[in-house]
């Protein structure tokens, strides 16, 4: 599972790259408790945006997926 910290810098990456910029109660909701999964967390990501992660444009969805995954393989590693 990721930190804290580890979902902060993702999240701030997120909105950087990707224009995905959550409402802070949103940022801390994932900090506070975030999925254990990179596809649950890519889930979250985009639900707290107010789209259905099943309904996405496919390459947008693939390349916040790709984000995420990268933070959780690190995470797992380091």
């Amino acid at each position: 599972m990721i930190d804290r910290k580890t979902v902060h810098w993702l999240l701030d990456k997120l909105c950087v790259d990707m224009g995905f910029c959550l409402r802070a109660t949103e940022v801390e909701r994932l900090a506070n408790d975030p999925p254990e999964d990179a596809i649950a967390f890519t889930d979250e990501v985009f639900r707290s945006e107010g789209l259905d992660p099943q309904t996405v444009d496919r390459h947008q969805y693939r390349q916040v997926r790709a984000i995420v995954s990268d933070a959780f393989r690190e995470t797992c590693n380091g």
